[in-house]
C-alpha cells in the first residue's frame, strides 16, 4: 500500500481485470514455447489458442536470427518502481464532492499511461517511466465529462483522454515537461448504446463503447456498423473518431468519416454539437472535420451517431495466390479501376505469406496433411509458382446472394488475367482470423530480443530498411514486409512491417528509431502520407509541417488557442503549442 493513495468509488474496469499490462491484448493470450519446444498460443480467445504451430519456431529462428536460449524477459509488475504522482488535493476534494470516480493508485495510472508502440512496451517491460498520469477519473455521462473539464480548469490540471489504449503513435504518453497534475480521463464507463433508429438506419452511442461490444449489440438487432479495424476487440468508438480511423471493410461501408453522422465534443469552451442530424448540410466548413483526427488535443468525444446497415444476407471468404507481388499489385489496380471491390481485399507479400504458412496449426489428420501437400504441389509444380516469390490475397464478400455471386465471379475472372489462382474459402477465413492473433507475435519477439513495429506507407521500402539496419550494426536477418490493405481510385494504403534482432546492440531502440525515421523520410520524399489511419500523436509530429504546410499548422494552432487557451488537453499530439519546450514560436 502506497502512502499517498487517494480514491473514490473506483470501478472494476475490463482494462484492469482482463488486459495485459505489458503487451497486447488479453492477459491470458500469448504465444509461447511449449515443453516440446514448439510455438503454441495460450488462452481460449482465438482459433489458434491451445494449438501447436510446429513450423513457426524454425521460421522465427531463420528469419530473425533468434536464439531461444537468449531471453530478454519483462520485469514483473510487482518489481516496478512506479513514480509518485504530482498531487493536487483540491482536485481530489472536488471530484469526491461531484461523486466522480477517481484514483491515484500506481497500477491504475500505469495502465493508462501508454499505448502500444515499441517504445511504450519496451518501457513497460524494463521499468522506465519518463512520466505517467497522476490521477485516473471515470466519467459516466456527458455531464461528468463537462464537470471534469471545469474542475481541471479551476484546479490547474491537465487532461489526457483514453479510450481503448490501442494507440501506436505515442499519443497517450505524458509530456515529460508537464508540471501540472495530469488527469487520465478513462472513458470505459461511457459504454452504452443510447438508441438505434431503424427508420433512418443510424445509431447513437457513448464514446467509450468498445468496437466488438458495439458490433455485437448491433448484430443482435439485425444490424452492423461495418467498421472493423484490426483493433476492434479493444478500440473504442470515440477513439475511431479522434484518430480518423479506417477499417478492413471500408470498400463497402466507408471509413469513419463516411460513417459519422453527428458527434458531441466537450471542450474547455463548451460543447460542440450540431443542432440537426440530417444526412448532409451546406452551412460552412464541416466542424466534424475539426474533431475527426484531433487526437485529444482540443477536447473529448462524448457521444457519436453513426450510420448502420442491415446485416448482409451472405458473408463469404475467399483467397487468391499470385506468382509474385507485382502481379498482385497490378490486379489490385485493375480492381480499383473497374470498381469491383468486395467488402475487404488484402494483399500480402511473400514474407508475410510465408510467415502465415509457418503459423498454421499442426494437421489434425492424415487427410488434412495430404490435402495441403497436394495444394502446394499444384501451385509450385504444375502452375510454376516459386515459393520464395508468390504472394496471396484474402477476400471478404458481403451482400445479397446475387451481389456476392456476381462480385466473386467478376473478381476471380479478373484475377486469372494476372495469373491469380483461387485459393479457396478456408484460406480466406484463415487469413482474417490470423489478423487478430498476429498482434500478439511482437510480444513473443520481445522475449527473445526482437524489436518490431508496423506502420502504413505508400510504397514498400524494404530495400532501404535492410540497408539501414545493416549500416547501424544489426547482425542478424531483418524482417521487412508489406501488405496492401485498402485500395482507392487514386491509390492504396500499404501496411509495412519491420523487425530485427537487437542482440549485440548497445541500444536497440535507438537503432529502431533511426531505421523508422529513414523509412518515413523516404515515404514523405516520394509523396506518401505520414499516416493512413494510425494518426500522428507525438511519434510522427516531426513530419506535420511537411504534411500540412506552415499555413495549415498556423490554422491548427489558432483552433487550439481558441478552444483550449490554457492547454488543458495537454497530450502534445499533432503540434507544439506556444510555451512548450519544442515550440518554434
Amino acid at each position: 500500500m502506497v502512502d499517498y493513495l487517494k480514491e473514490h468509488n473506483v470501478p472494476q474496469s475490463y482494462r484492469d481485470k482482463i488486459l495485459k499490462w505489458n503487451g497486447w491484448g488479453y492477459a491470458d493470450s500469448y504465444f509461447k514455447l511449449n515443453q516440446a519446444g514448439h510455438v503454441t498460443m495460450a488462452g481460449d480467445k482465438y482459433d489458434m489458442s491451445g494449438q501447436v504451430m510446429p513450423h513457426f519456431r524454425p521460421w522465427f529462428e531463420a528469419n530473425l536470427g533468434v536464439d531461444v536460449d537468449y531471453k530478454t524477459p519483462s520485469q514483473k509488475i510487482t518489481d516496478l518502481q512506479i513514480p509518485r504522482p504530482v498531487e493536487n488535493d483540491e482536485i481530489y476534494d472536488e471530484l469526491k464532492k461531484a461523486n466522480i470516480s477517481f484514483t491515484n493508485a500506481p497500477r491504475m495510472r500505469l495502465m493508462r499511461g501508454h499505448g502500444h508502440t515499441v517504445h511504450d512496451i519496451m518501457h513497460l517491460r524494463h521499468g522506465r517511466f519518463p512520466r505517467l498520469p497522476d490521477i485516473v477519473v471515470w466519467p459516466r455521462s456527458e455531464s461528468d465529462v463537462q464537470k471534469i473539464i471545469e474542475l481541471a480548469m479551476s484546479t490547474n490540471c491537465a487532461i489526457i483522454p483514453i479510450g481503448g489504449g490501442t494507440s501506436v503513435s505515442n499519443a497517450l504518453e505524458c509530456p515529460d515537461y508537464e508540471k501540472r497534475a495530469v488527469i487520465s480521463m478513462d472513458m470505459a464507463l461511457m459504454d452504452k448504446i443510447i438508441w438505434i433508429d431503424k427508420q433512418n438506419l443510424t445509431c447513437r452511442a457513448q464514446a467509450g463503447i468498445i468496437g466488438q461490444s458495439l458490433e455485437r449489440q448491433l448484430n443482435e438487432k439485425g444490424y452492423t456498423c461495418g467498421h472493423e479495424p484490426d483493433s476492434i476487440e479493444f478500440s473504442t468508438l470515440g477513439g475511431w473518431v479522434s484518430t480518423r480511423a479506417s477499417g478492413m471493410k471500408k470498400n463497402k461501408y466507408g471509413n469513419i468519416e463516411d460513417l459519422l453522422v453527428h458527434v458531441n465534443f466537450a471542450t474547455p469552451k463548451g460543447m460542440i454539437h450540431k443542432q440537426c442530424q440530417v444526412p448532409r448540410i451546406s452551412s460552412g466548413p464541416d466542424l466534424h472535420h475539426v474533431i475527426l483526427g484531433s487526437e485529444g488535443t482540443l477536447g473529448v468525444v462524448t457521444e457519436v451517431t453513426i450510420k448502420i446497415f442491415p446485416l448482409p444476407e451472405v458473408k463469404r471468404h475467399g483467397s487468391l495466390v499470385f506468382p509474385d507481388f507485382e502481379h498482385g499489385v497490378e490486379f489490385f489496380r485493375e480492381v480499383a479501376r473497374q470498381r469491383i471491390q468486395p467488402a475487404s481485399l488484402r494483399l500480402v507479400d511473400n514474407e508475410q505469406f510465408i510467415m502465415g504458412q509457418a503459423l498454421k496449426i499442426q494437421a489434425k489428420s492424415y487427410w488434412e496433411s495430404l490435402k495441403s501437400t497436394v495444394s502446394r504441389m499444384y501451385v509450385t509444380k504444375w502452375k510454376g509458382f516459386h515459393i520464395d516469390e508468390m504472394c496471396a490475397a484474402t477476400i471478404v464478400f458481403e451482400g445479397t446472394a446475387e451481389e456476392v455471386d456476381n462480385e466473386e465471379r467478376r473478381l476471380y475472372a479478373l484475377a486469372e488475367q494476372y495469373k491469380g489462382i483461387v485459393g479457396g474459402e478456408e484460406n480466406g477465413k484463415y487469413g482474417y482470423r490470423l489478423t487478430f492473433a498476429i498482434a500478439y507475435l511482437r510480444d513473443l519477439g520481445m522475449e527473445y530480443g526482437v524489436l518490431g513495429e508496423s506502420f502504413e506507407t505508400s510504397v514498400p521500402w524494404d530495400k532501404l530498411i535492410k540497408r539501414q539496419a545493416k549500416a547501424l550494426g544489426v547482425q542478424y536477418p531483418v524482417l521487412s514486409s508489406c501488405r496492401v490493405t485498402q485500395i482507392y481510385d487514386a491509390g492504396a494504403c500499404v501496411y509495412f512491417y519491420f523487425g530485427f534482432n537487437s542482440r549485440g546492440l548497445d541500444n536497440g531502440l535507438e537503432v529502431y528509431d533511426k531505421i523508422e525515421t529513414a523509412a518515413r523520410d523516404e515515404i514523405i520524399a516520394c509523396g506518401g502520407s505520414i499516416s493512413h489511419h494510425h494518426g500522428v500523436g507525438k511519434l510522427r509530429k516531426q513530419w506535420m509541417l511537411t504534411s500540412q504546410g506552415a499555413v495549415g499548422i498556423s490554422l491548427l494552432k489558432a483552433i487550439k488557442a481558441e478552444l483550449d487557451p490554457a492547454n488543458i488537453f495537454a497530450n502534445a499530439n499533432l503540434i507544439d503549442i506556444l510555451g512548450s519546450p519544442h515550440s518554434k514560436l
